[in-house]
């Protein structure tokens, strides 16, 4: 079992580094590696856990979702662009598999809609402090 906590860990160390690097750089999405950081520190070390919800990290990118399973308009724009800039340069060196291209497409089109409806959104950034001290 200590194995599985130091790998968690190791892996949620790696992940909050990539996220690090996904905040300043575009084409690299920060809020899937914060996730993943989130989740492994919460099943490896409380400490680790802790320290990465008082992170600015967090609070910028992961906050108003895990507390109020909902976005800033700002976030989501930020996701669905890196995501399709990134998708697009997928489908672009697809091109000699159509079948790559129709795949690739319909994720694209499955990660909008769920940005898009899946997500609820919050008007401003003040809103997720307000509704989660109402809870």
């Amino acid at each position: 079992m200590k194995i599985k906590k130091k790998i968690l860990c190791a892996a949620g160390i790696l992940l909050t580094g990539l996220g690090a690097v996904g905040v300043v750089v575009p084409l690299l999405p920060a809020f899937p590696f914060l996730l993943g950081a989130m989740i492994c520190f919460a099943k490896s070390s409380e400490k680790f856990h802790k320290w990465f919800l008082s992170t600015g990290l967090y609070k910028n990118n992961l906050e108003s979702y895990v507390q109020n399973r909902a976005m800033t308009v700002k976030t989501k724009f930020t996701l669905a662009t890196s995501l399709t800039i990134t998708m697009a340069i997928g489908f672009y060196f697809m091109g000699q598999f159509p079948v790559g291209r129709i795949i690739l497409a319909f994720v694209w089109l499955f990660h909008i809609a769920f940005f898009a409806f899946g997500v609820k959104t919050l008007k401003t950034e003040n809103q997720a402090d307000v509704s989660s001290q109402a809870d």
